[in-house]
């Protein structure tokens, strides 16, 4: 029985820490349907440890996008990927000081406190997926605007964007005259009236997004807005948030297209849940018993091969759909969260 727990609160962090949807949350619904009978201490370094199964999926799907040292790649890719590096040490600052000031108050005063607990996940899962929501409704608002600028200035074009929220949901990356793509960066993808440009609706090169991002490459990020997501990310201390839903939001709001903003979270999360990981064994300690260590192993390797299928899905899906879906899912679940808890609080079940 001890086992098939660990099974199933790995299925559910390996889906939940990579879309945008809290693991916390529905690893807390999740202990309260179906307890893990361990001490409290054990459950919350067990929900961080497990990550580490997350954080290894992604390491294995992105080895040769960050591997600095890959024989294949030319003299410019290797510093673009020393690039990308730089970039998540800078955006790991942040979280870094936040979680080594607020960790353990937040364990103490809101993690161990269901009286709490359920209020803060809950509002965090509804005022986030609020944000989603709005955030993409102004995305198809600016794609659509800059689509009909495009198609005006070239009559003769073709229009991809079909009307009410088709325009975020399409990959239309930006092509030459001659049908070959213009380019990897940002600026050859963006509408614009000047620029001879068609659409391809077949290649799903890059999502919607990009064509009114400014940043649509890690090279095209800079230092100070890596920084600056950062920030974002620091409020997944707050349970509830999710550590790539705050990311993502960040950097949308920086003007980062969806592919990259969600892959830059992914990245971001390599060395900030090692880190958390090992920071939750040394505070309490290492001495766990065999039951204990199984547990770990069973939640990490289930993890592990759950978050392959999830990152792939994910990274799939943005590039033809948007984040609406996740917003209204986050406000469903914090709803269902604070029905359950709120029942429970008035002695109803």
């Amino acid at each position: 029985m001890t086992a098939i727990h660990a099974f199933i609160f790995g299925i559910v962090e390996g889906i939940t820490e990579w879309l945008p949807i809290s693991s916390t949350g529905h690893l807390m619904l999740l202990n309260q349907l179906y307890p893990l009978e361990v001490s409290p201490e054990f459950y919350d370094t067990f929900l961080v440890v497990i990550q580490l199964g997350a954080i290894l999926a992604v390491i294995l799907l992105y080895f040769h996008k960050l591997n600095p040292f890959a024989p294949s790649k030319t003299h410019g890719e290797k510093r673009e990927t020393w690039g990308i590096w730089a970039k998540v040490v800078v955006g790991s600052i942040p979280a870094a000081i936040v979680g080594f000031a607020l960790d353990s108050w937040m364990e103490e005063h809101v993690m161990n406190d269901s009286r709490v607990a359920f209020w803060v996940v809950a509002g965090a899962l509804i005022i986030y997926g609020v944000i989603f929501i709005l955030i993409e409704r102004r995305n198809r608002r600016r794609i659509a605007e800059a689509s009909a600028r495009t198609l005006s200035a070239r009559p003769a074009g073709r229009a991809l964007y079909a009307a009410e929220g088709r325009a975020a949901s399409q990959t239309l990356p930006a092509r030459a005259g001659n049908g070959a793509p213009s380019g990897r960066h940002g600026k050859h993808a963006r509408l614009d009236s000047e620029d001879s440009a068609t659409y391809d609706e077949d290649d799903t090169e890059r999502d919607a997004s990009s064509a009114i991002a400014k940043v649509n490459s890690f090279s095209e990020m800079s230092y100070g807005k890596a920084f600056a997501i950062g920030v974002f990310q620091s409020l997944a201390v707050i349970p509830g948030t999710s550590r790539s839903g705050s990311t993502i939001i960040g950097s949308m709001l920086l003007g980062t297209s969806r592919t990259i903003a969600t892959e830059f979270a992914f990245f971001l999360a390599i060395p900030i849940m090692f880190g958390w990981s090992l920071l939750k064994l040394i505070r309490h300690g290492l001495a766990y018993t065999q039951t204990e260590w199984l547990i770990f192993g069973v939640g990490i390797v289930t993890a592990f091969v759950v978050s392959i299928l999830a990152i792939k899905f994910l990274i799939g899906y943005i590039k033809r759909n948007d984040f609406t879906a996740f917003g209204v899912y986050r406000i469903i679940l914090g709803i269902v969260v604070i029905a359950y808890f709120g029942s429970r609080a008035l002695g109803l079940l």
